[in-house]
């Protein structure tokens, strides 16, 4: 079975590249360590990349260099074992030395030509040493005391030693990394000193979600997931859940558009943002997906990427355009097992499911006998009827075919199956099957798609809705 996706690599390479830039050298000296090599990486929204290696000289100095510059960003220096430290690009001339304490690389840090990382490094210890209180205390301390009374204070200690760094170095990129962690603060009254209702607070929090989070800065993709990627997703998933694509799509321009001053940032939102409503399981957001690739893919926003990758989502999207939940259900005429002729503008009923399906497909297996019983349970009650094609009409499938509904008793008047050997179009192409099963629920009384990407579970409650609407 086939899914739907971006080839990881293939969206993160045009990440990956930069312009010919002066380069970088970066000094990293641990006196006394032993490691033969130890490797530079960098994070990339949620991932983590090697970037570079450096040798020993015999003496623990390492020499991170290239010809291209660093992208902005959080970088690391490990021997990819036990040992393990990050510091800053940003701003500065990517030629600075690094040097720590071999003993302990963290609480031993400091640097040489960058302020950036001296910074960095203090507020590491600053860090470090209220963990260290913390955990000395939880092994003296009774532990209702410790989890009721300390921790909640170690903790106002350590937002206290956070924003003293943000105010005292807001222009540095630790501070601006911290405050995109910092959620917004929600208003409870309008200018007018009027309360805010429950709504109006969750409508000025999807406007304002990103006011501390700075998207048009390129250093803030290159950051660990937690600081980026958690909360854009979080922002997707869940603060997003359950809305209408047309509440959904201004709201993801709105978040994408600020980011265009960072080319790698705007490319990576819509990459993933595009393929995340490509891959989603919700029926209606087919409907962002289409919208997402109409705007950034067809108008030629996005960059570096390969034409014919380019020209594959605007196909699909076209294609996918014309099967949104709303749009008219393209006409369809096959045979049956007897070869007699039927349309799908044709069948009795109020509704009709349109089934794509195989039974050399394992998911057709379990779930098309699920959906012959919800449709055995509501054909009379609602009115309806079923479309099912074959979508491998070769002769040993057809057998199988066969063998298959006379199984598991798949027989009513309602219940057309059909070979989808001959047909009036090319239904795989018409709607873009590539994918089994593709179910659909259709009103027979102007043709519109009711519902698409349907399970047993999901067609039974959209048919207890309908029911219960006509009530």
């Amino acid at each position: 079975m086939k899914k739907y996706a971006f080839t990881i690599l293939l969206a993160l390479l045009p990440l990956l590249s930069v312009a010919a830039k002066p380069g970088y050298k970066i000094t990293f000296v641990a006196e006394g360590n032993k490691d033969s090599v130890l490797y530079m990486g960098f994070y990339l929204a949620q991932y983590k990349f090697f970037s570079d290696t450096a040798y020993n000289n015999g003496k623990g100095k390492f020499v991170f260099e290239g010809d291209e510059e660093l992208e902005p960003g959080l970088y690391y220096v490990t021997n990819n074992t036990d040992r393990f430290v990050e510091f800053v690009v940003y701003h500065e001339k990517q030629n600075f030395t690094l040097r720590t304490d071999n003993e302990n690389w963290k609480l031993g840090m400091s640097s040489k030509g960058s302020r950036e990382n001296e910074v960095f490094f203090n507020f590491n210890r600053a860090n470090e040493s209220l963990f260290q209180d913390m955990v000395s205390a939880s092994k003296t301390m009774d532990s209702a005391e410790f989890h009721d009374v300390y921790v909640p204070a170690q903790r106002l200690r350590l937002d206290s030693v956070r924003l003293e760094f943000i105010n005292r170095y807001p222009e540095c990129m630790l501070s601006r990394m911290m405050m995109a962690t910092k959620d917004v603060d929600v208003p409870r009254f309008d200018a007018n000193g009027e309360p805010l209702s429950d709504r109006e607070r969750y409508e000025w929090l999807m406007d304002h979600y990103f006011d501390n989070m700075p998207l048009d800065d390129p250093f803030i993709l290159r950051t660990p997931k937690e600081v980026f990627y958690d909360r854009v997703m979080e922002y997707v998933d869940k603060r997003m859940n359950r809305m209408p694509p047309d509440m959904i799509c201004p709201l993801l321009d709105s978040m994408i558009d600020r980011s265009k001053p960072a080319p790698n940032v705007y490319r990576w939102l819509i990459l993933n943002m595009t393929n995340h409503f490509l891959q989603s399981k919700v029926m209606v957001y087919d409907e962002v997906y289409v919208h997402l690739v109409q705007r950034y893919f067809a108008t030629g926003e996005v960059t570096g990427l390969e034409p014919s990758v380019i020209d594959e989502q605007i196909e699909r999207a076209t294609k996918w355009d014309r099967l949104l939940v709303g749009k008219v259900a393209p006409e369809l005429v096959l045979f049956d097992t007897n070869h007699r002729a039927a349309s799908l503008h044709h069948m009795p009923g109020r509704y009709t499911l349109l089934l794509f399906w195989s039974p050399t497909c394992g998911h057709c297996r379990d779930i098309i006998p699920a959906v012959y019983k919800v449709f055995e349970r509501y054909v009379d009650s609602i009115g309806l009827s079923a479309f099912a094609i074959l979508t491998e009409p070769d002769d040993q499938t057809i057998v199988k075919w066969k063998s298959f509904l006379a199984e598991h008793h798949m027989s009513h008047p309602y219940w057309v199956d059909l070979s989808g050997g001959e047909a009036n179009v090319d239904w795989r192409e018409v709607y873009d099957i590539t994918t089994t099963p593709q179910i659909y629920l259709i009103d027979n009384r102007d043709h519109k798609f009711v519902a698409k990407k349907l399970s047993a579970e999901i067609l039974e409650a959209v048919l207890q809705a309908i029911i219960k609407n006509n009530e």
